[in-house]
C-alpha cells in the first residue's frame, strides 16, 4: 500500500492535524499514537478524513477515532458534525448496519463457578439465538405488529415480556428514537425485518460470556455493578437486513439528491442531502426506525440469553443477578447541542464506528449513571480482551461527546482467511482458554485476533487523550458467531 500523500501535523502524542486542503471546509482531527498512525497511513481511511471535511456544513472537524479504518464513504470510527440547518445528512456517516451496537451485562456469578458449564452454555447459547447470514427468529411478525416496533424500539420488546422497565433506564436514549416513521420504508425493508428480530446475525457480530479481569477504578466500577473476577456478558449486533435495506434504499435517493441541490463531494459514497429537505427528513424516520429496530433486537437476545443462563445453570434470577449495564450505538446520526466557538448549537452528529461518551452532570447522561458518566463499551477480538470505559468533559469539548468502538480492523476478511491457512482457529482459541461456536468456519475465520487492531492500543489513546476513562477490561470465555 502508498503512504497517503496528505499533509499532516503531529498536535501532540495523541492527536494529529489534517490541516484544510483543496476544498476542505474544516480541518481533519485524528486521535492515534505513533504506532498506530503509521498503520493508518497506509490505509485509505486518512483520504476518507479528508473527503468528510468538504460536506456542507460540517462545523468545527472532521474526526477520527484510534480505531479508524476504510468504510463506505465515511471511514469507519469517524465522527462529523453538521449544523441542523444548513447542514447535510449521509447514510455512509451511519453506515449499512444502522445501530449496529454493544449491549453489557454484569452478574454475581465468579469465573470459578460457570467454568465446569462452560461449554454446555456456549452451545445452548448457540442453539437459543439465531446466528449466521440471513438468520430468522422464532418471532415472526405481522407488519403491523412490526410498525408498532419500529416505533416503540425496545419498550416494544418489554412490554411482550422481553425484560423490564429498568433495562430501559440503561439504553442509549432509553432504547427509542421519537423520530421513527415506518411510512417512509419500503416493502422490501419490512419484509426483510418481519424475521429477524431477536438474531445475531454474522460477520464481527457475537454474543461473548467473559469475566471482568481488571478495574482500573474502583469507585466508577462499583457504580457500575463491576466485580474482579464475575461473569459478564457482550452482545454485539445491529438492524440486520432491515438495517441494511434502509440504507440501500436510501443510498438511492441521495445519489439523485446530490445532482438535484448541487452538492459537490470528492466522492459519490459521500451521497447527501440537506438535512432539512424532504429527502433528509424522510432518511432520518427512516434510520430512526432501524434504530429501534436495533435496540428491540438486543432487548430480545439478552431476554433469551439470561433464560439459557439460568437453565444451564440451574440458577434462579435472584441468584446470577444478571442485570444490564448499559446498551449503546456505534453507528447513527443523532441531533444534539455543543458549544462551538462560544455558542450552543444545534448539530447533527454522524457517528459511524464511534461511541457517544458524556460526562458526569450532562442532560443526556443517563439518571442513573449522573454521578459518574455515561458507560462506554469497547468490544475488542474474541481472542484478548474488551473494555469498559467511562465518558469525559474533554469529549464534550473536542469530539462531540464521541469515542472509539472498538478494535479496527487491520486485515481485510480475505487477508485474514488466507493467514489462516493450515490452521485450526477453533483449537488455537481453545488452548487459551476460550470455546468458539459459529454457524460457519469461514465466519472465525474472517474475524481472527490477529485480523484486529489491539483494542488495549486503542483504549490507552481515548483515555490519554481525555475523550473517555477506563474502568474495567472484560476477557473472553466462549464467544458464539454467525
Amino acid at each position: 500500500m502508498k503512504q497517503s500523500k496528505l499533509e499532516i501535523k503531529r498536535i501532540d502524542d495523541y492527536r494529529w492535524e489534517l490541516p484544510k486542503q483543496g476544498g476542505m471546509r474544516v480541518p481533519g482531527k485524528i486521535f492515534a499514537d505513533k504506532r498506530l498512525m503509521d498503520d493508518i497511513h497506509l490505509g485509505q481511511s486518512i483520504q476518507q478524513v479528508a473527503n468528510v471535511a468538504h460536506l456542507p456544513g460540517i462545523l468545527s472537524a472532521s474526526l477520527a477515532m484510534p480505531d479508524i479504518h476504510w468504510g463506505y464513504g465515511f471511514p469507519i470510527g469517524g465522527v462529523a458534525a453538521m449544523d441542523a440547518e444548513e447542514g447535510v445528512i449521509s447514510p455512509g456517516g451511519v453506515g449499512y448496519d444502522i445501530n449496529c451496537g454493544v449491549r453489557f451485562i454484569r452478574t454475581s456469578i465468579t469465573r470459578k463457578e460457570i467454568m465446569p458449564k462452560i461449554r454446555e452454555l456456549v452451545n445452548s447459547l448457540y442453539n437459543a439465538i439465531p446466528t449466521g447470514v440471513g438468520s430468522s427468529s422464532s418471532l415472526k411478525l405481522t407488519i403491523p405488529e412490526e410498525k408498532r416496533l419500529l416505533t416503540s424500539g425496545a419498550e416494544w420488546a418489554v412490554e411482550r415480556g422481553f425484560g423490564t422497565g429498568s433495562d430501559l433506564e440503561r439504553i442509549e436514549e432509553n432504547g427509542r428514537l421519537k423520530s421513527a416513521d415506518p411510512s417512509v420504508l419500503s416493502k422490501r425493508a419490512l419484509e426483510r425485518g418481519a424475521s429477524q428480530i431477536g438474531t445475531l446475525g454474522s460477520g464481527n457480530h457475537f454474543l461473548e460470556i467473559g469475566y471482568i479481569d481488571e478495574i482500573y477504578d474502583e469507585k466508577i466500577a462499583d457504580t457500575l455493578g463491576l466485580q474482579l473476577d464475575n461473569v459478564s456478558v457482550i452482545i454485539h449486533t445491529g438492524s440486520r437486513g432491515f438495517g441494511y435495506q434502509v440504507c440501500d434504499d436510501n443510498l438511492k435517493v441521495m445519489m439523485n439528491c446530490v445532482r438535484k441541490y448541487g452538492i459537490e463531494l470528492p466522492d459519490r459514497q459521500l451521497a447527501c442531502t440537506p438535512i432539512k429537505s424532504d429527502e433528509g427528513r424522510s432518511y432520518f424516520a427512516a434510520m430512526s426506525s432501524a434504530a429501534n429496530y436495533a435496540w428491540a433486537n438486543r432487548q430480545v437476545i439478552m431476554h433469551w440469553t439470561k433464560k439459557t443462563f439460568y437453565k444451564v445453570l440451574n440458577a434462579s434470577p435472584q441468584a446470577l443477578q444478571m442485570n444490564l449495564v448499559y446498551d449503546l450505538c456505534h453507528n447513527i446520526a443523532k441531533f444534539e447541542e455543543y458549544e462551538i466557538n462560544g455558542k450552543m448549537r444545534k448539530v447533527c452528529v454522524h457517528r459511524k464506528g464511534a461511541t457517544r461518551a458524556l460526562p458526569p452532570g450532562h442532560p443526556n447522561t443517563p439518571d442513573v449513571y449522573k454521578s459518574v458518566g455515561q458507560p462506554v463499551l469497547i468490544p475488542g477480538d474474541m481472542g484478548r480482551y474488551s473494555y469498559v470505559l467511562i465518558g469525559t468533559e474533554q469529549a464534550v469539548k473536542e469530539t462531540f461527546g464521541s469515542t472509539c468502538h472498538g478494535a479496527g480492523r487491520q486485515l481485510s476478511r480475505r487477508q485474514a482467511v488466507k493467514a489462516c491457512k493450515g490452521r485450526n482457529i477453533y483449537k488455537e482459541l481453545e488452548e487459551q482458554g476460550i470455546i468458539v461456536q459459529s454457524h460457519g468456519r469461514r465466519t472465525v475465520l474472517e474475524e481472527i485476533p490477529e485480523a484486529y487492531k489491539d483494542v488495549k492500543n486503542v483504549v490507552d489513546v481515548v483515555h490519554n487523550a481525555g475523550i473517555s476513562k477506563k474502568v474495567a477490561r472484560h476477557r473472553p470465555l466462549g464467544v458464539i458467531k454467525g
